[in-house]
């Protein structure tokens, strides 16, 4: 690998959601001020929506890391019954699924062992919502908050996101007993608008898109990794570099974090203590996903028929 090559202590652009790397740029700032806000209001549900790539499962666990040692929590069964259950610091309890693709029953089962329910083997689904909505009461008595954060939200059966609103109906004369933060798709969006939840769509009360990164976005979310990764050397990425993968990945961070990896290894091939345009440009080259390429390409033939054609319109009118 290039670590040594580059004087790197990790791999700076691991597809793995690590939170350290987490960006904050303009856009993810206030997508995580708008969850943590959101979170401490005790709003009921809260819509993260984000084209594929994005980094939604890396802004959920940065939501969750700062909201944990904001809200100082404690584990799940720790008796705390002297704090109040309207406090805005109150200790939360949180839950996160990254596959909802689950059908009412199994839902529940899964919120169940999530919030340590004592269920046992039950299976009727009645007597599985009673149990949960004796845990959330609990929970409350304790002065502890419940957020559920659900990841591929656009993957989630409408039977199922009805049940979690009717958990989230459960309230006391201050707040919720349960709030949900759904990360998902722009396919979230279109599911959302189908009649049968139109009760669930009210509920929504804050809300955030998140954008691809801009050009200098990119730079700085390079540089931003590296240093992370232990780098301390000059400009790793060129600026023609910089410009050929803000094209090619349209800003979207996982395809960079891929250009930006196989840049590096074809940069370490050749020796070279930086990457080049061309580096990237190959790195396209075995990235189907990426678009920047295929425009170069057609910019470069549409320039020289331009060309052509003057040429052959001046030999027309001598």
């Amino acid at each position: 690998m290039y670590l040594t090559h580059f004087n790197l202590r990790e791999a700076p652009f691991s597809l793995t959601p690590d939170t350290h790397f987490f960006f904050a740029c303009a856009s993810y700032q206030e997508a995580l001020n708008t969850l943590l806000v959101a979170a401490r209001n005790g709003e009921g549900f809260i819509k993260i929506v984000g084209e594929v790539g994005f980094g939604k499962t890396l802004l959920c666990r940065k939501f969750l890391s700062t909201l944990n040692n904001g809200a100082s929590v404690t584990a799940i069964g720790t008796k705390d019954a002297s704090a109040p259950t309207d406090n805005p610091n109150a200790k939360f309890v949180t839950a996160y699924l990254p596959n909802p693709y689950l059908e009412p029953h199994s839902l529940l089962r899964a919120l169940a062992d999530e919030f340590r329910a004592n269920l046992g083997n039950e299976t009727d689904q009645h007597l599985l919502l009673k149990g949960l909505t004796l845990a959330l009461l609990d929970f409350a008595r304790e002065g502890k908050r419940v957020l559920v954060c659900l990841d591929e939200a656009q993957a989630m059966p409408l039977e199922s996101l009805e049940v979690l609103r009717l958990l989230t109906n459960l309230e006391t004369e201050k707040r919720k007993l349960m709030q949900v933060v759904l990360f998902g798709q722009p396919e979230l969006n279109a599911r959302l608008k189908q009649n049968s939840v139109r009760q669930l769509r009210q509920r929504i009360s804050f809300q955030y898109e998140l954008k691809g990164l801009s050009r200098a976005d990119v730079t700085q979310y390079l540089r931003h990794r590296l240093k992370v990764a232990g780098y301390a050397g000059d400009e790793l990425f060129s600026a023609g570099a910089v410009r050929a993968m803000h094209r090619a990945s349209c800003g979207t961070p996982r395809l960079l974090n891929i250009l930006a990896h196989k840049a590096l290894l074809l940069a370490y091939g050749e020796g070279r203590r930086q990457v080049l345009q061309r580096h990237v440009w190959a790195a396209v080259d075995d990235t189907p996903e990426s678009r920047g390429r295929s425009w170069n390409r057609w910019s470069r033939l549409t320039l020289a028929l331009s060309i052509a054609g003057l040429g052959m319109s001046w030999l027309s009118f001598y």
